[in-house]
């Protein structure tokens, strides 16, 4: 197993006094997984049932070695 980082942009609507107004946010996510591939279906699989829209914009394998608890 390999750790990969996952960049998401979430997109989120609020009220403001002229209507409403969409806000992106971006979340960087460790993943731990054989594959990019396994890695981008946790996070989609992570984020299903949420209300947020959200986009997988990148993942990337990662240098961290090991998670010491």
């Amino acid at each position: 197993m390999a750790y990969y980082t996952a960049k998401v942009q979430l997109t989120t609507l609020t009220d403001t006094a002229n209507g409403t107004k969409e806000k992106k946010a971006t979340e960087m996510y460790l993943v731990e997984a054989m594959s990019v591939t396994e890695a981008e279906a946790k996070v989609v699989k992570d984020f299903q049932g949420v209300t947020i829209d959200f986009e997988v914009k990148a993942v990337t394998n990662s240098k961290i070695i090991k998670i010491i608890d």
